[in-house]
């Protein structure tokens, strides 16, 4: 296979192109419709004044009310400060409301939730948390997103601590899900088990370090692991890196105490997950051939992989997966963030925790497998919508045996209103495409 840089790029942007046409066409991708019956003006006195003072007395005596008397049990805020946006870095929160908007529009499509772009114009920690904890009495949870490191450690850590409501950060615990899943099964396919591999980790921004945390508690020896950011191999020796998050990898990591760059790491290695910056010319071709037999690589970095498939294909590897989707085996994180959601919301959990994130992994890798595993077959994709209510059900089922579920479900409920929910939402934008109440795209797009 021979395709270029050049080539590829000239795709990406062909595809921004019709993003651009497109939001300028729609004028964003999400609304607010009502949901309730109106009949005449006069229900207004039922969902408005005088009526609605009733509900309000209820949720002011119960505060738990909320969730039966309000959208609350489904509507959760997609928060940034818009300071790690994709690959365009620091843009600020405006810019960054079409990735919000097209994340709050995967979360209704995809998991039935109503989530809600909320883009701040601050940056400083602290006003971010300050911010997010205001929002609480509306909220049934938080998903922060593209929020740089180091604060979004800071941020998350604090806000869990801080709030009885679901917060995560889809960079760590959504991308370490998905990528736990694809290691699940690319394992069964190769015969090697998850206590036994070396895995190597180029980069340790705050994806490959929650990824970490969760292989480990997933099954991964931690020393194990080794991981490298742009200075190097992570051992106790980098004195440059005592008192940073990095710290705590230093110590668990890296049990022969191995130093130096990329090349050393990935010598021997049974896996290599990639997430560090654009390539391609990252990840070398003879640093793939150093490693172990049958060898896998996620290579994640957007808009281009560390590496090209092909190449790493023939430098050895045997299953390769990228973040992209015009390659086999793309890991994406909206294969797991609309279910998670949805279960933790399912039963009212207050946090979302790693055991969550790993119960989610194994269902989504189940549902690939009963479809047959192979090479360039690793994980479901999106158009198989039955995935998210079955992983719903099994991040819900999770929180209620971590006893962190507000209320408790059975297997069949929970699959019955997370399928009918999802179910419900795509029926209702067909519904609107085929009335013409959705405008069809202009041509060209």
């Amino acid at each position: 296979m021979s395709v270029s840089k050049e080539e590829l790029l000239k795709e990406a942007s062909k595809w921004g192109a019709l993003s651009l046409k497109g939001h300028s066409f729609y004028r964003g991708k999400i609304e607010v419709i009502p949901k309730c019956a109106i009949r005449g003006l006069s229900d207004f006195s039922i969902w408005y004044t005088p009526g609605v003072a009733r509900p309000c007395r209820e949720i002011e005596r119960d505060r738990e009310a909320a969730y039966d008397l309000t959208s609350e049990w489904n509507l959760i805020a997609v928060v940034s400060d818009g300071t790690r946006v994709l690959g365009l870095g620091d843009i600020g929160g405006q810019a960054g409301m079409p990735v919000m908007e097209g994340k709050a529009l995967i979360f209704k499509y995809l998991g039935g939730v109503d989530a809600f772009p909320i883009c701040l114009a601050t940056k400083d920690p602290d006003e971010i948390i300050t911010a997010v904890k205001w929002l609480e009495p509306t909220f049934g949870g938080i998903n922060l997103e593209d929020i740089a490191k180091p604060k979004c450690f800071y941020i998350l850590e604090r806000l869990r601590k801080e709030m009885e409501i679901p917060v995560w950060h889809d960079d760590q615990q959504g991308t370490a899900a998905v990528e736990l899943a694809a290691l699940i099964n690319a394992l069964k396919i190769v015969g090697k088990k998850m206590d036994e591999v070396q895995v190597c980790m180029i980069g340790s921004g705050s994806a490959n370090t929650r990824t970490a945390y969760v292989l480990m508690a997933a099954g991964v020896k931690p020393g194990n692991i080794i991981m490298t950011d742009s200075k190097g191999i992570l051992h106790q020796g980098r004195e440059d890196l005592e008192g940073t998050y990095k710290w705590d990898l230093c110590l668990k990591t890296n049990a022969e105490g191995r130093v130096g760059g990329n090349a050393e790491a990935m010598k021997g290695a049974d896996v290599c997950i990639a997430l560090s910056r654009s390539g391609p010319g990252v990840i070398k071709k003879e640093w793939i051939s150093s490693m172990a037999d049958d060898a896998i690589i996620f290579t994640c970095a957007n808009p281009i992989p560390e590496i090209w498939p092909w190449e790493a294909k023939e430098a050895g590897a045997r299953i390769v997966g990228t973040g992209r989707s015009d390659f086999p085996n793309q890991i994406n994180n909206s294969l797991v963030f609309p279910a998670i959601f949805r279960g933790a919301l399912d039963v009212r959990a207050r946090t979302i925790t790693d055991e969550m994130c790993i119960a989610d992994a194994e269902e989504l890798a189940r549902c690939a497998e009963e479809k047959g595993l192979s090479e360039d077959h690793i994980l479901p994709t999106m158009e198989d919508w039955e995935i998210y209510p079955r992983q719903a059900v099994a991040t819900a089922v999770k929180a209620m045996e971590q006893g962190i579920a507000r209320i408790k479900l059975s297997r069949q409920e929970l699959y019955d209103h997370a399928a009918s929910i999802i179910r419900r939402t795509q029926e209702i934008v067909k519904l609107l495409m085929r009335e013409g109440l959705i405008r069809p795209p202009p041509p060209g797009l």
